[in-house]
């Protein structure tokens, strides 16, 4: 559909962009990223023939966009600028209307019935059909940027050009404005060819990218591979992080802010901990880092409080998150700050254990109970009427981890947790098998991330060594306090 060959050129005769190649396929929708001053805008207008190129060539459907009439490439082209400005005083649908100029024949020109339901559908589309009668200078910056969005699309172009075109629109209308224009090029074929600031919607909603550094192409991809966290930190010059998006199968960048006294905060150790018939509590100064199976908290989060809650062994309920968190809120803790548990375990019977290992250290927290122990790799059908028990450990690192070490630190607690039941030759009633746990364990792993960066916790590391090491230890004491009242009671 465009194709776009070794341009060159500027505004004088110092070239702003050197020998730039790509093309674009008939109904894609195409990404132009890069820091200011990259040459963006200055390639968009070249391929809108506002800018006229010193070498290389632009052709549209096959035709060098130089061979076009302005009304010709009126009629195939359309154009939303980063700033638009409005002479009269236009109302909206007129303002609109003019999107149809270049369709209208003969000498007195007049809208048909077909132009008039392109332009009450594109108003309809872009959300300005509300303010049809009102005029241009009575809206706000991003209404009127959605007037002319709605105008370009009047032009039921084959080729639509925007530069920014969520720079002045609030969340809801960037989303609205795109999900449009991604419908449109897979509906009507429309070619969108637009430039972003921001990575993270250019990454959502672009099938490919092209990235400019210094008026040159760094790379032109997919998403995927353009968006890359030493890519985008070196062309860009700043600290971000990536991620994968919770719902799409796309990148997403964050900032890293400069932070001050990273490596003095507080250290996570046991005399931060409470203890009480009802619950054990740990509230760090800081928000921690956390990974966690948590009733409240689960997932990847921040938090800064941790609650381990003892309920009767006939607890039921509906909900037991919703009655999870209007008890954490009756006790004066967040739901969304705090990675809160459940156990039918006397928290009497808790082992808890500190250990500093050379430039970093944890803290580890078990309560266990074997009620209900399973042996998870044979997934027999359970009887109801065990006792609950529940095993649920807490692993506090002080220190920085990455998300490689929280997910092996999982593994290298869990790998603990079953040798600690082993050692009680502890059985899944069900099937008389070694237990592998409880049907109802939790564990949280958390970090200050901060001092020692610590990449891998497998259990061949010395963060998983200190791991597996601490959660068999006090399992295997939690174990020994809870057969020991058992025995007693």
């Amino acid at each position: 559909m465009i194709d776009v060959k070794k341009i060159t050129g500027g505004y004088s005769s110092k070239p702003i962009l050197e020998s730039i190649s790509f093309e674009v396929d008939k109904g894609e929708l195409f990404g132009v990223i890069g820091p200011n001053g990259s040459g963006k805008s200055t390639l968009l207008k070249m391929i809108s023939h506002i800018l006229p190129f010193q070498k290389g060539e632009i052709t549209i459907k096959g035709k060098s966009i130089r061979t076009y009439n302005a009304k010709e490439f009126a009629r195939l082209v359309a154009v939303l600028p980063q700033t638009t400005t409005q002479t009269f005083s236009y109302t909206v649908r007129e303002t609109v209307s003019l999107g149809r100029y270049a369709h209208q024949k003969g000498l007195f020109q007049s809208l048909t019935e077909s132009d008039e339901a392109i332009i009450q559908d594109v108003m309809k589309q872009t959300g300005v059909d509300i303010y049809e009668n009102e005029t241009i200078d009575e809206l706000s910056g991003g209404e009127r940027q959605r007037v002319f969005l709605a105008q370009a699309l009047a032009q039921d172009p084959e080729v639509l050009l925007l530069d920014e075109p969520t720079n002045h629109l609030d969340l809801a209308y960037q989303k609205e404005l795109l999900d449009v224009l991604r419908s449109w090029t897979k509906e009507k074929d429309l070619t969108v060819i637009s430039i972003f600031h921001d990575l993270n919607l250019a990454g959502l909603y672009c099938d490919r990218l092209l990235l400019l550094q210094d008026g040159k192409t760094e790379i032109c991809d997919s998403p995927n591979k353009v968006i890359k966290k030493e890519r985008i930190e070196e062309v860009y010059h700043a600290s971000i992080e990536e991620y994968p998006h919770p719902k799409v199968a796309k990148p997403q960048m964050m900032l890293v802010p400069k932070t001050v006294n990273k490596d003095e905060k507080t250290q996570i150790d046991e005399t931060l901990l409470r203890f009480t018939n009802e619950k054990i509590t740990l509230e760090a100064k800081q928000s921690l880092r956390t990974m966690s199976s948590g009733v409240t908290g689960s997932g990847f989060g921040w938090n800064h409080l941790f609650v381990n809650r003892y309920v009767d062994k006939n607890y039921n309920v509906d909900d037991h998150k919703q009655e999870m968190e209007a008890y954490l809120k009756s006790h004066g803790f967040h739901p969304d700050d705090t990675v809160g548990m459940m156990t039918a375990v006397n928290l009497s019977q808790v082992a808890y254990q500190f250990i500093h290992e050379e430039g970093f250290s944890g803290l580890f927290v078990v309560t266990a109970g074997v009620g209900n122990a399973v042996d998870s790799t044979l997934g027999v059908s359970r009887v109801p009427g065990y006792i609950p028990g529940t095993i649920n450990i807490w692993v506090f690192i002080n220190g920085e981890l990455s998300e490689e070490a929280y997910i092996q630190a999982v593994m290298t607690a869990t790998e603990a947790k079953v040798k600690a039941l082993q050692n009680f030759k502890v059985t899944d009633p069900e099937s008389n098998t070694l237990a592998t746990g409880t049907s109802t364990d939790s564990i949280l792993i958390a970090a200050t991330q901060a001092g020692a960066k610590l990449t891998y916790a497998g259990s061949a590391t010395p963060l998983g060594q200190m791991i597996g090491k601490g959660v068999f230890k006090c399992t295997k004491q939690a174990l020994m306090n809870y057969f020991n009242k058992e025995v007693k009671s």
